[in-house]
This record gives C-alpha cells, structure tokens and sequence, in this order.
C-alpha cells in the first residue's frame, strides 16, 4: 500500500452483514417518499428547514432560514438559522403538551436506585414546576443572557432546572455531576455563572456522591456565583452557607405555577455545553434556540419513529449532549414519556438495566456502546430472566459498536425482531447526523449507513481530495444544519481553528470514516487514534472490533504507544467475558487472532487483561490514560475526575504486562 502521509486508513476486510428487515409494497412506498425527502434537503435545504420549522411552537414564525459563510481563508465562520424567528423552547416542550390533549400524559418517569424510589410528572406537573423554578431563578435576580451552571444527579430536577433557565430566556451550563470540584470550577469560571443549582448529594451504585462538598470546594474560586440552590435529593446533611446557599423546596414551595417565557429570537443562546476528556480547559460549545430544537425534535421522531404511546428510554445522563437533546428537548417537543434513571446499570446485579426495561414496559431504548458490551459480559442469562416484549426499537450512540456487540444486541435484547439504530453525531453537531431511520433501512452491524436529511458528508485524505470505495479518511461536512454549533464560548477563533482548518471551508468532525460499495458510511473511530504503524494507518477501532470478535472478550481498548523502528505500535487492553480465566496461552490465542483478522502489522505490542477499562460516566473510554499508562507516563495521567471508578486505574497499574518480543 501507499505508505505517503497522504495514505488512507486501512480498512479491515470483513464480509459485511445485511439484515433485510423491511419488505413489500408498503416499504417500497416509505423508500420513494424517504428518497424523494433527502433529494429535496439537498436540492432546496432553505426551502426544508423552513417547512420543517412548523414542528415547534413560535411567537412569531420564521422566514429566514440557513444562512451561511464558511471561508477559512478570511477567517470568517458564519451560519445561522431561522434568524428572524421569536420563539421560546418551552412553549414546545411543555405549554402546547399541558394546554391540549398531553395534558395529563406522563411526560417523565424518574426511577431512583431503589427500586421503590419512583417518581411521576405530566406534561401539566412538570409545566408547573418548571414555572416555579424559573419564578425562584427570577426572584434571585437572573435574567436573559445571564450563565447558570446546573450540578445535580440525574433527577427530575436537573430537566425541571434546565427548562427554567430556557423560560427565562438564562443560558444553562450542565455540569456532569460526575465531574470534579476543579472541573465544576473551571466551567463556572470560563461561562461566568451568576448561579449554581446542585444537590446536597446523589447515589450511584450504593455510594453517596458529595456534590455540595465538590460545589463548596469549586466556589472557593468562583468569584460570580452570587447564589447557590440545593436540591435535597437524598437525607445526608451538608453545610449551608447564609445568605448565599438556599434549600430548592423552601424557595419553590409557595412560588406561582405562572411564568410566561421569555421571547428569544431564534439565534439566541439556549445552553452551553463543555466538551470533557481533553487534557487542556474544557471547550465551550453554544447552541442557539430554534435552529436546535428543530432539529433535535426532527431526529428524535424520524430516527426512532416514535409513536404516542411509547415509553422512551435514552440512558445518557443529562451532563452530556445526548442527555440534553435525546432526553430534554428533543422528546419533550415531541411530547413524549422520558424515562430517567439514577443508579448503575449493573447495581445491584447485571439484571437491573433489563428490569427496569421490564417494570416500567420500555418500547424504545438508546444506550452506549460500552453499556451493551459490559452488559454482554455478563452472560445471556440475565436479559432472559426479563421480559422485554415491549422494546421495538434499539439504539446506539457515543463510539462505532463493533458487529460482534451489535449482534448480541439485536439477537438476545431485540429477539431479533427490534432494529438497532446506530447513530453518529457530536456535542457540536447537536443532534444526530448519521443513521439508519425507522422502517426504511436494512441494517448493517457496524455502519451508522446514511447521512441525516439535508446532511452532505464527504471523506477526504489528507491533501484534500476524496477518497474512493472502501478507502478511510477524515469525515467532514460541506454545508452547514440548523442545528450546529454556533461557536466556542467566548473564543471563535478556537471555533474556526478546531473544526475548519485542517479541510478548509468544510467543517471536520475529527472521526475517521469510509464508504462501502452501497455508499453506506462506517464510523471509523477518532482520527487521533490512527494508529501509523511502519507507514500503515491502522485505526484502532479495527483492532478493537476484531479482538471482541473472539468469544473469550467483552471489550478491548487499542492505544498508540512509540516504537524505535516503527515509529508507532499498538497496545491492548482487553476485558474478558465473565468465567473466563486470563492465562499466557489466551493472550497468545487473541494476538493470533488478531494476526489472523487484520494482518501482522497490526498486532499489538503488549495485550494487559484488564478486569475493567477507565471509563466516564457517560460510558466513553479514557483512552489517553491507557495510553500514559501503557507508555510508563504513570505522572501524567491528567485529570481522572471524570471517571466513573477511579479504581481501575489504580488496577491497571499494577497489571500492566511487559511487551511482546
């Protein structure tokens, strides 16, 4: 192959599975008209996103709609969307639900650690309370444009805070509850928040977080919080400090259910969210009011096909863009039932994600990657103790699942009967981008398959050009979507230089990506983990997919590491199937496979059995840990609060194999 720096990815040559689960004359008629709406999205996308503006509720509706200039050279990034139009978000996700036939349709289901610990709002319950709140938030002096910084656990208050803010016309910041009193700080600081709504804690797996401990600590140095809100979301006591700190059921207790919302032009700022992982200062990307919630309501509906009477479950905490547009914005526009979870998928057994599904009759069910293939190590045994007749539709977000994981997925949690929608976006994306839809696609296990309507994805290599069939490079995005990132809080040449500079005039995700011969799109994994082995590009998503493709393991993380000859190898860490026992002649077995799979160049260097992988919360793997740890950098592992247990990596320290000659 082509070993110039401008070589594509190497792709793994596997035979590539179909599942053909729509047939007949009906099927052929939502082909044509699915055809005909993407060759209008494109052919006329000013002419689409207007009609699509009808979805949502408007003050005054919109006659603008995309408006554009993307011109690297002279440094101007521009879009925006629907720019003349008023609206407020609420009024779609709560005021047309409670005023008329929603009324008393359950808009959230909260299901606490306990089992025992459930909580019920309608549409009319949660339009009231969210008007209390922002009636508290008024009263402590926040206004339009004003910065409120949200740290709470994964209760319904988090939704009910968050809509407040949007009421009033306040920018929120969630903060992932997950994260550190340094992290917590630095958000604050960065948005300059004049208001912090926390809990004095939250559970997770039997534990206690101390979030007003972590808050208390982060406000030593966070000279704009004028006022601190807390939530009693569990009995554990914690310092208040007068006057600055206030309990959230004194100050709504007698509060008005009567707060109209504030009009707000559509470009207007809804919500800045803070990119995690990174090693520098967190990156603050701003979505605007209209543009989103159009488009976060359209995918919701069109991906999932969601109907009347469903019970949706999206399992992401509300800290992360996924929470915000698949559990918040996205299906309360749509007026649906949102299940909100707050626990550990496993705690107090491998069994309690699919109980939950069970007990509360789950129809949809959107997860990560990570959780289908920790749920998966566990054995088959625990999805069939429960019944999951409800569940019809299946999806996935966060990273490319690999097929082995997809098809467990879709045989023992679908029964093979639930499509599995596997989608690709990004927190500046907005909403999904890349999916297959509802009743009009076949599956493949792997590809994410078609861009989104009005969505124009091209792959290019490193000189720019574009690549052919089944050759990897950098996905990028040619025209702009409503629902796109506006900027970077307070830093838009950060803006142009993260995402228009490397391709210049489009906008570059950073995630690798190649066609297949049916034009279908696979997900290659993040272009800073191509691997260059000895000329080779190599992603690491290929290796990882093909090491849980052997029945001994769960999940496996491939990192890049330097090499003296090769410049660049691989290193594995790979977490083994429940009973299985980690041995010399195993390791031997997977880097055969791997031999076998993909070819020399890519077997790693040294291969650690891992009991578990360092992970967030959200489910996303710290690969830049295991790559400090694999390299000996044990000095430099950065900032590891956003790990769900710390723990492992304390374990992976001392596992850590030597290696291979």
């Amino acid at each position: 192959m082509d070993a110039t720096p401008s070589a594509a990815i190497e792709i793994l040559a596997h035979e590539i599975e179909r599942f053909p689960q729509n047939t007949g004359s009906e099927h052929d008629d939502r082909l044509k008209a699915y055809q005909a709406e993407v060759e209008q999205s494109l052919a006329d996308p000013n002419a689409y996103w207007l009609n699509q503006a009808n979805r949502i509720e408007w003050m005054r509706p919109p006659t603008q709609s995309l408006t554009y200039e993307w011109n690297t050279e002279k440094r101007i990034i521009s879009h925006t969307c629907y720019a003349d139009g008023i609206l407020n978000a609420t009024t779609s996700c709560l005021d047309r639900h409670a005023n008329g036939e929603r009324s008393e349709k359950t808009a959230i289901i909260w299901q606490g650690e306990e089992s025992a610990d459930v909580r019920r709002y309608t549409y009319t319950e949660l339009r009231d309370e969210v008007c209390r709140c922002a009636n508290v938030l008024k009263r402590l002096g926040a206004k339009k444009g004003d910065r409120i910084a949200i740290y709470l656990p994964l209760i319904p208050e988090a939704i009910i805070a968050m809509l407040a803010c949007a009421r009033i016309g306040a920018i929120h910041t969630v903060v992932f509850g997950g994260f550190s009193a340094e992290s917590l700080r630095d958000r604050i600081n960065n948005a300059e928040a004049r208001i912090l709504i926390t809990a004095n804690a939250g559970r997770r797996n039997g534990k206690v977080i101390p979030l007003k401990t972590w808050a208390d600590e982060a406000l030593r140095d966070a000279p704009t919080i004028a006022h601190v809100v807390v939530v009693r979301s569990t009995s554990d006591a914690v310092p208040m400090t007068s006057p600055r700190d206030h309990w959230y059921s004194d100050l709504t207790s007698n509060e008005s259910t009567i707060c109209e919302p504030e009009p707000m032009n559509a470009e207007d700022p809804l919500f800045i969210l803070y990119t995690s992982g990174s090693t520098g200062k967190p990156k603050g990307v701003l979505h605007t009011t209209g543009g989103y919630l159009v488009q976060a309501a359209l995918s919701h509906e069109r991906v999932f096909g969601m109907r009347e009477d469903d019970v949706y479950w999206c399992t992401a905490d509300v800290g992360w863009i996924t929470g915000h547009t698949y559990v918040v914005y996205g299906p309360l526009a749509n007026g649906s039932t949102v299940l909100l979870y707050e626990g550990g998928p496993t705690y107090p057994n491998p069994g309690r994600t699919w109980d939950i599904c069970d007990t509360h009759r789950v129809t949809v069910f959107y997860t990560a990657p990570t959780l289908i293939r920790l749920l998966m190590s566990h054995g088959d045994e625990w999805p069939s103790t429960f019944n999951l007749s409800t569940l019809r539709m299946l999806g996935c977000v966060g990273e490319p699942i690999n097929p082995e994981a997809w098809r467990w997925y879709f045989d023992i949690i679908g029964k093979k009967r639930c499509p599995i929608m596997d989608t690709w976006w990004q927190t500046e994306t907005g909403s999904i981008l890349i999916s297959p839809l509802a009743g009009i696609h076949d599956l493949k296990p792997g590809s994410a398959l078609r861009p989104f309507f009005g969505i124009e994805a091209a792959i290019l290599k490193p000189d720019g050009s574009v690549c052919g069939t089944k050759e990897g490079g950098a996905l990028c995005l040619t025209r702009p979507w409503p629902g796109i990132t506006r900027t970077l809080w307070g830093d838009h040449e950060k803006f142009i230089d993260t995402y228009f500079t490397a391709n210049p005039n489009v906008y570059t995700a950073g995630d690798g990506c190649y066609r297949d011969e049916d034009g279908d799109l696979w997900i290659l994994g993040r272009l800073d983990d191509v691997v260059n082995v000895a000329g080779h590009r190599i992603g690491t998503a290929e290796v990882e997919s093909a090491l849980v493709n052997h029945d001994t393991v769960a999940e496996a993380a491939i990192v890049p590491i330097r090499d003296p000859i090769k410049g660049q190898a691989l290193a594995a860490f790979v977490t083994l199937m429940d009973g299985v026992t980690a041995t010399p002649d195993l390791k031997q077995q997977l880097l055969l496979h791997v031999r076998t799979s993909i070819g020399p160049i890519a077997v790693p260097a040294s291969l650690t059995f891992a009991p578990a992988l360092p992970k967030t919360r959200s489910g996303k793997i710290m690969r830049r840990i295991l790559r400090a740890i694999a390299e000996g950098n044990t000095n430099d592992l950065g900032d590891v609060s956003t790990l769900a247990d710390p723990g492992v990596v304390d374990t992976l320290l001392r596992l850590k194999e030597p290696r291979n000659s």
